[in-house]
């Protein structure tokens, strides 16, 4: 898929939204990337997670073979669903007890297995990190993360593994020391999953 195609996915789905909103990271941004939207519509996401599935073959050695996949919850649970089925592995996800990924529901990940980590999208890659700690606390190996957007941008946060995504967008996010004077003035709202309570 082109650059334009998969901006168009999202604009199809209302996806791409403006306003001032308080990032999974914390971070402030004038754009927020819904990716519960663009996926609610199964062959969207299998469009999308098909390009992504793709990419992975083509940029990822051809001596590493993936054995399952891992999301964190909530945001990379129907990417990660649909990744593990575009590559024919199992598809889990770790979810968040007492402020820690682990994992639950009856999932195992077995020693030694190759593990790819998929997000939705990756911002800081605090999601990813904490994702890795739970893979390796059952003594697997992550072999790269694998996600939708990469909108780390200009940060360009360092990663622990590869970064393999479908699109690379440059979109500027604050602390809140740092607001511009265009978002002081519009009430913040914190779309992600990251600050619901279980």
């Amino acid at each position: 898929m082109t650059r334009d195609e998969i901006l168009q996915e999202f604009s199809n789905a209302g996806a791409m939204l403006s306003g001032h909103f308080i990032l999974s990271s914390g971070l402030h941004s004038t754009t927020y990337l819904q990716c519960a939207r663009v996926l609610m519509d199964a062959r969207r996401g299998e469009r999308l997670c098909r390009a992504l599935a793709e990419k992975i073959r083509s940029e990822m050695p051809e001596a590493v073979k993936v054995d399952q996949v891992v999301s964190p919850a909530m945001g990379g649970v129907v990417v990660g669903y649909e990744m593990g089925r575009q590559l024919g592995v199992p598809a889990i996800f770790c979810e968040r007890i007492d402020s820690t990924f682990a994992l639950r529901r009856g999932f195992t990940i077995e020693s030694g297995q190759r593990v790819l980590i998929v997000e939705d999208v990756v911002t800081t890659g605090k999601s990813s990190f904490e994702t890795l700690e739970c893979i390796r606390q059952h003594g697997a190996d992550a072999v790269a993360i694998a996600s939708l957007i990469d909108r780390r941008g200009s940060q360009e946060a360092e990663l622990a593994l590869p970064l393999i995504s479908l699109l690379k967008l440059d979109i500027p996010t604050y602390a809140l020391d740092a607001l511009p004077a265009a978002l002081q003035d519009i009430p913040p709202v914190k779309p992600g999953s990251r600050w619901l309570k279980g």
